[in-house]
């Protein structure tokens, strides 16, 4: 049973989550791969809204996206991209990344090795992913400006397309400790977590809302500790 206010702390990481930027014409726009063909489908609206002339699609595969796309995140992407009308010299495959850092080094890797000049990037990925994908981006990739992305839609909408409103929950709550233990390993940027956003997370946690948590030799109290600093 997920009560009242389960659902208003959910909101509230799902709202923090979102970056908030107005997308505007990058250099290349990168669809990071994901069990979500969303992804793809909103990669391709920017370009064919003039928003990039370029557009590059990140991933291997995964647990969740093994059988779902056994050709590969990237691969599933490109090809959802070439069925809704975008020429094939318009799209780059990077076929290898099995994280979010791995997506953003392997496509800077592939650009360069293109010859494609890059100043700015349109950062697609989940909705719940657009803070994560921005600051790792940040830190693996300081020179360009990055624009955050997603799908338009609420939390109620993604869950109920998602069709597990727990399992969503976990998700976000899974996103938010990353964001706040990762910067520690050198893996992206710090962000300010309000205060609000944190207590949010707390409970959501308490209540068990916790499978998609980072398990270590300090446990959940990683997490925990890492916001009070």
């Amino acid at each position: 049973m997920i009560s009242t206010q389960d659902w208003a702390d959910a909101r509230r990481v799902w709202d923090y989550h979102q970056m908030g930027h107005s997308p505007r014409p990058c250099s290349v726009a990168i669809g990071l791969g994901s069990h979500d063909l969303g992804v793809a489908d909103t990669a391709v609206d920017f370009y064919k809204r003039g928003m990039a002339p370029l557009l590059l699609f990140t991933g291997a595969t995964s647990p969740t996206t093994r059988e779902r796309m056994p050709r590969g995140e990237a691969v599933h992407y490109q090809e959802r991209a070439l069925e809704l009308g975008v020429p094939s010299t318009a799209i780059l495959v990077e076929p290898r990344a099995r994280n979010t850092g791995e997506n953003i080094r392997f496509s800077r890797e592939l650009l360069e090795e293109a010859g494609v000049e890059v100043s700015s990037v349109l950062l697609i990925s989940k909705p719940y992913e657009e803070r994560r994908a921005y600051a790792t981006a940040r830190k693996l990739w300081p020179e360009v400006e990055v624009i955050s992305a997603s799908t338009p839609m609420t939390f109620e909408q993604y869950a109920d397309s998602i069709g597990d409103a727990r399992l969503v929950i976990d998700m976000l709550v899974g996103a938010l400790q990353r964001l706040m233990i990762y910067p520690e390993q050198g893996f992206m940027i710090r962000q300010h977590v309000p205060s609000e956003v944190i207590d949010a997370y707390e409970r959501l946690c308490q209540q068990g809302f916790t499978s998609r948590l980072l398990r270590n030799t300090q446990g959940q109290d990683q997490a925990f500790s890492q916001t009070r600093r």
